[in-house]
């Protein structure tokens, strides 16, 4: 799996604000990665999904240290 390509598919969808698209697509690379025993890609992943929860929170959230 291509994750850096999957990620810019990513980040269209959060620019766009599709945030349950880009969290689906994140979610479902993870899994394959977790399929395939690619450790850094699930790391990457990982990466890619705490990003679309830090963008939520900073334009949703309520707590002014988000």
């Amino acid at each position: 799996m291509d994750i850096e390509l999957e990620a810019g598919r990513i980040q269209d969808f959060v620019e766009r604000g599709n945030f349950h698209a880009a969290y689906n697509i994140a979610l479902s690379a993870l899994n394959q990665c977790r399929r395939e025993l690619d450790q850094p890609g699930v790391d990457r992943c990982i990466d890619i999904i705490r990003g679309i929860v830090d963008t939520l929170a900073a334009e949703f959230g309520s707590r002014p240290d988000r």
